[in-house]
This record gives structure tokens, C-alpha cells and sequence, in this order.
């Protein structure tokens, strides 16, 4: 039986361009190491006029993933996701592509107007969707609000691994860029940010943090991934694999909280404390369990800082 995907199972979700000749390598033979999930990008990564050799490069890798597949490989593999340009193009990917060892889609610019028209195409198939919120429309509350209340309705719902934020376009919304000496979290995503916790995370939803392009800078990196797990954002987008160790560490479990979630789920007590802090059951439940699912799958940091990444075997 097929082991069910947890959204702490992304980890650093790596994006690469479909274009790109290694992905295979990447994939079926570790050239990454330790990678946890990676994205095939079609939408923004790929000019209007590169697109037919990326589907080209794409459906190749398509067949030789299926076969591999088929030949009982794959268990070692990295959570595997397409972004489609646009719901046609995943229209035409589902109708003539083996999709069998693909794990799910990014649904580019996703928005309540869209949902429809993407689950039309998305339903008859067992593919989780990871929607990016990443329009105008996400600097809206009222519009978040509506959007988290109808997910929550529709059939679509148990098929989302995560939301995903995206930043570089949310900013590209209103004519900006991070600063170089800045987290996302000191300029305008940082209220979207808390927005989208607030509105998606009581209703059930998990949200992985945005991409940091400061490459060079991992200071930088390393200072908006304290945020993002203060934040409560299951994994983080990764545009370079430099970024990878630095994104694994930040989400294992510090130790402390660690034992605290298990003295919380296990405990008879209505309050107690623990390691200078109040623990109460009735409040601090759901984090405790978010812990340790967090720390199933990203672990536990050790003293020396030196604990192994665990590796998901999915079967």
C-alpha cells in the first residue's frame, strides 16, 4: 500500500525549469541528495517560445519515470510535481501522458474564478494540487476568506497537499522587490503572510513558505526560515540546491519542543510546567501533534547539530 503524503514530507521543494537535461538524474538517481520534493516548472520559468522543447524534454522524462515505475523503482524518489502553464496545458498533459509516477500539479495563479475549471480537468485523475496563491487578489482579506470557505466546501479539498505562497509574483503585484538586506517577512509579505496563516490555518490548511532569491545570502535565508516556522509554513520553496541543508535544518524539531508536544499528547493533566513554560492540553494539542509529524519527517536536532536528515521512503 501506497504511503500517504504529509504535507511535512516537502521539506525545501525544489524548482527546476522543464527545460532542464539533468532532471531525470535528479529524480531517478539521487543527484541530489536528500532532496524531499521538487517542482517541473512549465509556467514562469520557460519563455512563450521555449515551451514546445520543454513539453518535449518534460514527456520524455514522463515516459521513462512511468517505466521505472512499472519496473517496481521509485521508492527512493523525491516527491515529484508539475506546474502547468495553464489549465489547458494541464488538459492536454493528463490526456496524453502517463502521469502514474507524478505525485501531484502546481496550479499556477490560482484563484476562486479559476477552481472550476481547474478541478474539471483535475478530478478524474488521483493527483494532489498544491494551488499558488500568487495574484492581486491575495492582498485581499475578504477575497482569502471567501476563497478558504469555499475550499473547504468543495469536493477538491482532500486532494490539497498545501497552498503554496508565492512571493516574487505577489511582489511583482505591486511593482516590487525585496530589498537585498531584507526578509520577505520586514516588507509587505510579511502582513500577506500572517493574513494567509490566519485565514487558511484554522480551516485546516497547510502553507509552505516562498522562495528566498538572495542565493549568496545565507544569513538572509536563514533569519526568514526562523519566520517562516514561527509561522507555522510546513515547507519552503528552493530555487538552488545551496539552499537545500539550510532549509532541512530549520524545519527539525528543536528538542525541547520535541519533548514538550510529547508530554502534551500524552499527559492527563489539564495544565502543567514543563522546562519553565506552562503546558496546557486543552490549547496546545494541535501544536504538539504538528510537532511531531514535523519531526517524523525533518527530525529532531541533536546537541552537536550534527543528526542525520531522515529520508522518506514511500512505497
Amino acid at each position: 500500500m501506497k504511503q500517504p503524503i504529509s504535507p511535512f514530507m516537502l521539506g525545501g521543494t525544489l524548482y527546476m525549469p522543464a527545460l532542464r537535461d539533468d532532471i531525470a538524474e535528479v529524480i531517478l538517481h539521487g543527484k541530489i541528495a536528500g532532496l524531499r520534493s521538487l517542482v517541473i516548472c512549465l509556467e514562469d520559468a520557460v519563455t512563450d517560445r521555449d515551451v514546445p522543447l520543454a513539453l518535449q524534454k518534460l514527456r520524455t522524462l514522463l515516459h521513462v519515470m512511468a517505466e521505472e515505475k512499472r519496473n517496481g523503482n521509485g521508492g527512493e524518489w523525491p516527491l515529484v510535481f508539475i506546474r502547468p502553464r495553464n489549465v489547458q496545458m494541464a488538459r492536454e498533459l493528463i490526456a496524453a501522458d502517463d502521469l502514474s509516477a507524478i505525485d501531484g500539479f502546481v496550479l499556477a495563479k490560482f484563484t476562486q474564478a479559476s477552481l472550476d475549471e481547474w478541478w474539471q480537468v483535475l478530478s478524474p485523475t488521483s493527483l494532489l494540487l498544491m494551488p499558488t496563491l500568487e495574484t492581486s487578489e491575495v492582498y485581499d482579506v475578504r477575497m482569502m476568506t471567501e476563497l478558504a470557505e469555499t475550499l473547504v466546501a468543495h469536493p477538491c479539498r482532500d486532494r490539497i497537499l498545501a497552498l503554496r505562497i508565492g512571493g516574487n509574483d505577489l511582489m511583482s503585484v505591486i511593482g516590487m522587490r525585496r530589498p537585498r538586506s531584507m526578509t520577505l517577512y520586514d516588507g509587505p509579505l510579511g502582513y500577506v503572510i500572517k493574513m494567509l496563516v490566519s485565514v487558511f490555518s484554522p480551516r485546516g490548511f497547510y502553507l509552505t513558505a516562498p522562495v528566498c532569491e538572495l542565493i549568496d545570502n545565507p544569513a538572509i535565508l536563514k533569519r526568514e526560515l526562523e519566520l517562516d516556522v514561527a509561522h507555522g509554513l510546513v515547507g519552503k520553496t528552493a530555487i538552488h540546491p545551496g539552499q537545500l541543508d539550510d532549509i532541512y535544518h530549520a524545519l527539525r524539531v528543536e528538542p525541547d519542543d520535541y519533548e514538550d508536544a510529547i508530554h502534551i499528547l500524552s499527559s492527563v493533566k489539564a495544565v502543567f510546567k514543563l522546562q519553565g513554560a506552562m503546558c496546557e492540553p486543552a490549547t496546545h494539542s494541535m501544536w504538539a501533534a504538528a510537532i511531531l509529524e514535523r519531526a517524523k519527517y525533518m527530525g529532531v536536532r541533536t546537541t552537536t547539530d550534527m543528526d542525520n536528515v531522515l529520508i522518506v521512503a514511500r512505497q
